[in-house]
């Protein structure tokens, strides 16, 4: 988005005169997280005081949100230096706030870019316990160190209390570090979650190029023609694709419109506008890649980039991972095949698709992955993230 909200020249003063917790959640996903966090932690005490920069999810917890951070986005070169002035003054005043009313607790859920810069500038002005303040400052989901930027463990044991994985070979990482590291489960594992993801052998096919622009438009169009071939022998099968809206959504628009007859029996259809159930899925690394695999729907993993930037981003990961899709990492094997740049071709995914809706063994190793999948990313008893967080708390 082009345009930015307004940024109060100061933040309103907390509803009760101070604050146990403040969370920081700056993305769509990370403001879900916290609020079932939220709603959990005020059921065993509703006289928490918490506040929090997120977004709606987390107000309708009953955190008193201070900002929605997830209204507005830059994404790009040109349109983050744009941003720059916005952010900086954003960034500036959060801390402000925080400096004033020394909250107990900082919880910071995932986005490192702000949350670990936010957690090293209350160390530097003494206000967290790393600093010789009071306030802890915990974060809760790790960066993925194990693929980028692995030397950023030491800064975050500098400056962070300790850390919330959601994947149980994470906290490993930071053994060479004095970083409390503990695996508290994933989202997607907990009691309760409802995925919008079934598997349905009579179901469509599932189409997910991605949720940005760029991949989309790398990859939906070999997706497109994956599909048609897969179609000659299955005239009657329809293919759905899931989408966040705004420029996704215009990207599949025009690239239906663009491959013709091809994109026939393709459907557009907005994430959380209702489940799908599909008996097979073609699916970009991320993610919706998890969503898929925890679903047991039987598929592949999938991905094309700019040759340098696949390159590049080869080098950096390389010793680190032997597989770009994360349940293929978790379960140290290929149980989703992955069909990487040169080899994403559509004449071998249309031939997997293939395999998906008649061999059923293939879907029968679905369902068993999915099952160890979801055990692997279970909390154990006693280490859920409500609990981990509730041992950081002293309510004012």
């Amino acid at each position: 988005m082009s345009a930015f909200p307004s940024i109060p020249a100061k933040f309103e003063r907390p509803r009760a005169g101070g604050v146990d917790v403040l969370i920081l959640a700056g993305e769509h996903s990370g403001d879900q997280h916290a609020a079932k966090i939220v709603k959990e932690l005020l059921t065993k005490n509703p006289q928490l005081k918490i506040a929090a920069f997120g977004g709606p999810s987390l107000r309708e917890a009953g955190a008193q949100l201070l900002f929605d951070m997830t209204g507005f986005s830059a994404v790009g070169i040109v349109e983050v230096l744009a941003a720059y002035p916005f952010y900086k003054k954003l960034f500036s005043r959060m801390v402000e706030w925080t400096k004033e009313w020394k909250p107990g607790l900082v919880i910071l859920v995932d986005y490192p870019g702000l949350n670990l810069r936010f957690a090293n500038e209350l160390r530097k002005a003494g206000i967290s316990v790393k600093g010789g303040g009071k306030t802890q400052v915990i974060q809760y989901v790790s960066p993925q160190l194990w693929a980028w930027k692995p030397n950023r463990r030491f800064s975050m044991a500098r400056d962070l209390d300790a850390l919330g994985t959601i994947f149980p070979f994470e906290p490993a990482v930071y053994k060479d570090t004095k970083l409390d590291a503990q695996f508290v489960g994933h989202p997607f594992a907990e009691p309760g979650h409802h995925s919008n993801l079934s598997y349905d052998p009579n179901g469509p096919i599932l189409l997910l190029p991605g949720s940005r622009p760029k991949p989309v438009k790398k990859i939906f169009p070999t997706l497109i023609e994956a599909f048609a071939l897969f179609r000659k022998n299955y005239p009657k099968k329809r293919a759905v694709v899931l989408h966040t809206g705004g420029a996704v959504h215009a990207e599949l628009y025009r690239l239906c419109a663009e491959y013709g007859n091809q994109a026939k029996g393709i459907d557009l259809h907005p994430v959380g506008e209702g489940d799908v159930a599909a008996s097979a899925a073609l699916v970009s690394s991320g993610t919706m890649s998890l969503t898929v695999a925890l679903a047991g729907i039987p598929g592949a993993v999938v991905y094309r980039a700019n040759p340098l930037t696949w390159w590049v981003g080869r080098r950096l990961i390389a010793g680190r991972i032997d597989n770009l899709g994360i349940a293929n990492i978790l379960l140290k094997r290929q149980a989703w095949p992955e069909y990487l740049q040169t080899e994403c071709e559509p004449e071998s995914l249309a031939e997997r698709l293939k395999l998906c809706v008649e061999d059923s063994s293939v879907r029968q190793s679905a369902q068993a992955d999915a099952k160890e999948l979801f055990t692997l990313l279970s909390a154990q008893a006693g280490s859920t993230p409500v609990e981990w967080i509730s041992s950081f708390i002293n309510p004012k």
